[in-house]
């Protein structure tokens, strides 16, 4: 045989590692139609309906689909450049505070205007602990998991502050229907999220701004070598997850008519588990937001439909906790599997 000619047991190894590349990069797309196909098939035995062909069960999984989203992908850009953002949890409960008291305190002007300051107070407001995180891990080198982690206490006692301990209730129109509204039958929450989520793919696959994150994630020292200033970029990366974990507060008190401390903190382990399941790496350098994207929608979908087919609501834990599980040991047996610098 001459050594330009390929052994059959070499082929087979070159095709079954490209087969295993594919299953890896597609396994999320291929659980969500399982989950899908699940779910209906339950619904048509059980309930002789629909799961998915309904209007309202639609709506309701992209409401779901939201909340975690919006956290989800500012964090993505922490996670893909090496970093966590725990925080992002109570920075959504702290901008929906300060968003609520402003339309509180504005009650008297028109809705529109006073949606429109408290809306802008609310992301001036989440853009504080994101640069304190982005100054902690940039200036003085604490690392990232527990800079956040600091920071997510520390918001949180704010927010609580702030608020007395308490919800703080709002009385404007134009906010409920921003939380609550539809829009050729998409809710008005997803709507904007599909917008930021196209704005922040543009910007992850087609800037110099995502190329400088992947460049972090894949080496920082190398990121260095290369030019791009990486303090500078990771002050970004942690405003950029704290504008978005804030724009997600600000909907939660559209929706329920009042701002909360805790609004986010139900959706951490969802967000980190959205960005993970979507394909990100523990050690950097991996993810995209259509991942994250998909990442969102298996949560939503899981939560919705075993409470869909009358399943304890506890059970979501269990099962969001079990993705992630399978989420991680794919990522690194993927990395394994995969050569150096490839």
């Amino acid at each position: 045989m001459s050594r330009t000619e390929a052994s059959p047991d070499s082929l087979r190894v070159t095709l079954g590692t490209r087969l295993f590349r594919v299953l890896t990069a597609l396994w999320a797309w291929l659980f969500l139609i399982l989950l899908v196909a699940f779910f209906e098939v339950w619904s048509h035995v059980a309930y002789h309906s629909t799961f998915i062909a309904r209007i309202a069960n639609i709506q309701s999984i992209l409401l779901a689909t939201t909340q975690t989203l919006l956290l989800a992908e500012g964090l993505t850009f922490v996670i893909v450049a090496g970093g966590i953002d725990l925080s992002i949890a109570f920075v959504t409960g702290f901008a929906s505070v300060i968003s609520a008291l402003l339309m509180q305190s504005l009650v008297h002007w028109p809705a529109g205007i006073a949606f429109a300051v408290a809306t802008v107070g609310g992301l001036l407001a989440s853009v504080v602990p994101g640069l304190i995180n982005g100054l902690l891990v940039a200036r003085f080198a604490v690392p990232s998991f527990i800079g956040t982690l600091g920071m997510y206490g520390v918001a949180q006692g704010i927010a609580y502050l702030v608020s007395q301990g308490a919800t703080v209730p709002i009385d404007n129109p134009v906010a409920v229907t921003m939380g609550n509204g539809t829009f050729l039958l998409l809710p008005i929450p997803a709507l904007i999220a599909i917008v930021v989520t196209i704005f922040l793919h543009y910007l992850l696959t087609n800037t110099r701004f995502g190329t400088y994150t992947y460049a972090m994630g894949g080496s920082m020292e190398a990121a260095v070598r290369a030019g791009i200033n990486v303090n500078r970029q990771t002050m970004w990366l942690f405003v950029l997850s704290a504008l978005t974990s804030g724009l997600a507060g600000i909907i939660y008190t559209g929706r329920f008519s009042a701002g909360a401390a805790q609004a986010g903190e139900p959706t951490l382990l969802n967000a980190v588990a959205a960005v993970f399941i979507g394909g990100a790496s523990l050690t950097g350098g991996f993810g995209t937001i259509l991942g994250t994207v998909i990442g969102s929608l298996i949560i939503a979908v899981i939560q919705f439909g075993l409470v869909f087919i009358d399943v304890q609501p506890y059970w979501q834990f269990v099962s969001v906790g079990i993705v992630i599980i399978m989420a991680v040991m794919i990522d690194q047996y993927r990395a394994r599997m995969t050569p150096k610098g490839k």
